[in-house]
């Protein structure tokens, strides 16, 4: 009943200040590889009336994002959180202990987890195994003393190793752990795989984490924050740097920066549609339903959301790979019909 009341009141308030010329905007937190396409979204929403109000887009990270979504509904909380990766089980529960409700999901399209140079680099090609022999914190359980990238791996340069990357708050750090960091962990560690799914598995989830996951902090990686420009900008300055952010980002500078390969595939738009670049991955919004008709225009957003990220749309343009056929309509399908996510999905 408290909840019932406590929508009515905040839609009752978001209605009555549209009406009276006040007009409360969409608001949308979250992912540094998704802001972007949100803000031409917010950008081509404008030009189609100039009398709505310009949405706010805030670029602070995934996990950030889902925070601030999660704290509650109402005019003061977020309508939509950029993500480039799923929701987590723990955050849609967090969701609904503040009331939140029912949470649209919708998949817009592909990125890839990019590690990239300065057109002036050495042209590294790295396994995932090397990254996580250079990156971890305590590869195969021990502190990590590497220098140079020929420390990890003879065959390649002795350069110093200098990686940008993402802050963990960020979506696309989560995703190069999972998609780099988790692979490489099992392949260089191949005599402990048994006893490191064991671990994974809950019987010490700390273990795994700090022999697998956790990304070392004694310099070779930096966290340059939640504005992936800083790491282009880093790029240009130390050819011998590697950065990692999303695809778009490189698609934009590719004058200047190329896609370093793993596996021996590079970061490319069909690669990462067919899967056989290793850092794919798909990008979410999600929506909260209550405020679709509370917010004036929340519809209307949505709607022309589904219209641009279809191939050689606006967004494909500005560096979205567009998903398969079936997954946009299924996106456009829970958008037109408002269908709920259901929590079982979610780990």
């Amino acid at each position: 009943m408290l909840g019932r009341l406590a929508l009515f009141a905040f839609s009752a308030v978001a209605l009555s200040a549209c009406d009276g010329g006040a007009v409360r905007p969409i608001r949308a937190v979250g992912s540094s590889t998704v802001f972007p396409f949100t803000t031409a979204v917010a950008e081509a929403f404008v030009n189609q009336d100039k009398r709505r109000a310009a949405p706010v887009i805030e670029s602070i990270g995934s996990g950030a994002g889902f925070r601030a979504f999660c704290e509650g509904v109402g005019s003061q909380y977020p309508d939509i959180a950029n993500a480039s990766r799923r929701m987590k089980r723990t955050e849609y529960d967090q969701c609904q202990k503040n009331s939140v409700g029912e949470i649209l999901e919708v998949q817009i399209g592909l990125d890839g987890v990019v590690l990239a140079e300065s057109n002036n680099g050495p042209k590294l090609k790295l396994s995932r195994k090397d990254l996580y022999l250079a990156l971890a914190a305590n590869p195969m359980g021990k502190p990590n003393t590497a220098k140079t990238w020929h420390d990890v791996n003879p065959s390649l340069p002795a350069i110093p190793i200098y990686v940008m990357g993402p802050p963990s708050t960020s979506g696309t750090r989560d995703a190069f752990i999972e998609l780099m960091m988790e692979p490489g962990c099992l392949a260089a560690w191949p005599e402990a795989k048994a006893k490191a799914k064991a671990i994974k598995d809950g019987h010490d989830p700390a273990k795994f984490q700090d022999a697998c996951l956790r990304i070392r902090d004694d310099g070779p990686y930096v966290d340059k924050g939640e504005n992936d420009n800083l790491i282009v900008q880093g790029l240009s300055q130390n050819p011998n740097a590697i950065g990692i952010f999303g695809y778009s980002y490189l698609e934009e500078n590719i004058d200047r920066l190329h896609g370093t390969e793993i596996e021996g595939v590079g970061p490319t738009n069909n690669d990462i549609v067919t899967g056989k670049y290793p850092g794919g991955r798909p990008l979410y919004i999600y929506v909260k339903k209550r405020h679709i008709k509370a917010v004036r225009g929340m519809q209307d957003f949505l709607d022309l959301y589904a219209t641009m990220w279809k191939p050689k749309g606006e967004l494909n343009k500005r560096g979205l790979i567009a998903a398969p056929t079936d997954v946009q309509d299924q996106s456009a399908k829970i958008i037109a019909e408002g269908i709920a996510l259901d929590p079982a999905q979610l780990h």
